[in-house]
């Protein structure tokens, strides 16, 4: 009668894991260099990650006052071969709102970016403080911050410190601000522009399109104050800022 004997490894139980000594745990078990790695991993994806959000950022910014400046060459055209007649005010009602929706889109797209840029910026200050806790002496050579509150993230998003007003220029300045304000202008116009179609006075037409400019802009507003609260409600420092240092 042959016996058949089984060969290593084919059809045997597997071999049970490995036991850590006893007092070990598997955060023990990671060395410093591996620590390092993971972190640096995680840095680069969250740093490429934040450079398509913010190329995506300008290239719509972009492609909205390119449409804008199409549109006005158009119109400055329309009203020359029109003298500013009906046709001009039909056209105009017809290519602004394509703009305004185009700026409004650009606006919402603009929110979520900086949505997510936030959230990078918290993650690799996170990291920072990693780096800090495997070399305390290196934090010499950082110029962003290692401290993920609102102070931090500022700092690493380049918001000039302190108050007066260019925290203020900077937020006029940035783009969310610069589209915003474009979109209330075409509002407003398009408004006008509806109120001189149905016959009104010149002052009618003026109540009547910066009635759309505030409305425009408050709408908008709330949005933006909406984003910026759900960027306030991450906020939940895990390294904040010492208070020797704010």
């Amino acid at each position: 009668m042959m016996s058949f004997e089984r060969a290593p490894g084919i059809g045997a139980e597997p071999a049970p894991a490995p036991v850590p000594p006893s007092g070990t745990t598997t955060t023990d078990a990671v060395s410093p260099a591996m620590r390092l790695q993971i972190l640096s991993t995680e840095h680069w994806s969250l740093l490429a990650s934040r450079s398509l959000a913010w190329n995506e950022s300008f290239s719509r910014a972009g492609m909205f006052l390119s449409t804008l400046t199409g549109a006005i060459v158009g119109l400055a055209l329309v009203a020359q071969a029109s003298a500013f007649g009906d046709a001009f005010t039909l056209f105009a009602l017809v290519i602004l709102p394509i703009v305004l929706f185009i700026g409004v889109a650009t606006f919402i797209r603009l929110g979520a970016s900086n949505y997510h840029d936030a959230l990078c910026v918290i993650g690799m200050n996170r990291i920072r403080a990693a780096y800090l806790e495997l070399a305390p002496d290196l934090e010499r050579y950082f110029v962003m911050s290692a401290h993920d509150d609102a102070r931090g993230a500022a700092i690493t998003r380049g918001v000039p410190p302190g108050g007066g007003a260019m925290p203020l220029a900077h937020l006029i300045a940035a783009t969310p601000a610069v589209v915003l304000i474009l979109n209330a202008l075409l509002a407003g116009i398009i408004t006008a522009l509806v109120a001189l179609r149905a016959g009104g006075g010149a002052s009618a037409i003026f109540g009547v399109g910066l009635l759309g400019f505030l409305v425009a802009m408050a709408l908008q507003s709330v949005y933006a104050r909406r984003n910026i609260a759900k960027v306030s409600s991450l906020m939940r420092p895990i390294f904040p800022t010492p208070v020797a240092d704010r």
